[in-house]
């Protein structure tokens, strides 16, 4: 018998370490992730849903944190036990099955994330129907991953649907709203279509500073995003502030070595190099 004690422990600590991922604080939700999947391995046993349930949660922070393995370790454990438990609902399964894709489009292996992204899209229509916004959710994630194999057509359709159901389900203003809007920026932005992506990506940075706050690393993808825009129509000073905000928000919430914090550096710094061509053949053609 398990003391009730310990599993109040546990689920506090795995309550305010979801507070910390959601308000963009990594590094503390780390540590109280790392505290409560110890004592819950413990108390518990491998093969306890709860423990499943802590698994999963604790690798979609490692997934944000860029740390890839542990978050695969963690997820396969969590399918793992689904699988095999009588107390697992399908929908247990879908949730893991959608993280696993987002894990793999992470790392660029966009087939094996195609594959887990479709398997949580069947499941969840299944048992929520086509127009419920956690199907969106999946139905969203799946037109990530098309996006980023050049399906721009599939991907776009995914994307509206998503939103639609989105706006219809909770409005104007919602984080999954303005996550989609970012999505249908980058799409029409790798297509071409730049003032419209601009304006979407405008309506994604308002969205998420008003529901998140101006620091927040969800902040900084978006404005990585619009200096990426900016950069490519030749208005360099406005990128390099864009960039810069960027990076100062993701230096403080993400080791050096994540991907996030390494691809904007690396767009930073592309920039800077542009600048300093511009400015040295303004000095020659003097």
């Amino acid at each position: 018998m398990i003391p009730k004690d310990v599993k109040t422990t546990i689920r506090s600590l795995a309550r305010e370490a979801l507070g910390c991922r959601l308000c963009g604080e990594y590094h503390r939700a780390e540590a109280l992730y790392a505290k409560a999947l110890g004592l819950a391995e413990q108390a518990l046993g491998e093969t306890d849903v709860e423990l499943a349930w802590l698994s999963n949660d604790a690798a979609v922070l490692y997934k944000y944190t860029g740390r890839f393995d542990d978050a695969h370790r963690l997820y396969m454990r969590a399918l793992k036990t689904f699988k095999r438990s009588s107390k697992a609902e399908p929908l247990s399964l879908a949730t893991v099955y959608h993280n696993v894709g987002g894990l793999e489009h992470a790392r660029g292996r966009y087939k094996r994330a195609e594959a887990f992204a479709r398997r949580s899209v069947v499941i969840r229509e299944k048992a929520m129907g086509p127009d419920h916004p956690a199907t969106a959710a999946d139905v969203a994630a799946l037109g990530a991953i098309l996006e980023a194999q050049q399906q721009y057509d599939g991907a776009e359709q995914l994307y509206r649907r998503a939103l639609r159901i989105f706006e219809r389900t909770f409005g104007p203003d919602h984080y999954e709203i303005a996550v989609n809007l970012n999505n249908l920026a980058t799409l029409s932005q790798s297509t071409g279509k730049t003032d419209e992506a601009e304006k979407l990506y405008r309506r994604a940075l308002a969205m998420k500073e008003k529901l998140l706050g101006p620091e927040h690393p969800d902040v900084a993808i978006t404005l990585n995003n619009i200096a990426t825009l900016c950069r490519s129509e030749n208005r360099l000073d406005e990128a390099a502030k864009l960039y810069r905000r960027s990076l100062s928000i993701f230096k403080r919430v993400l080791d050096p070595a994540h991907p996030n914090l390494v691809a904007c550096a690396a767009n930073y710094g592309r920039l800077l190099e542009e600048i300093e061509k511009c400015c040295c053949t303004r000095i020659n053609s003097i």
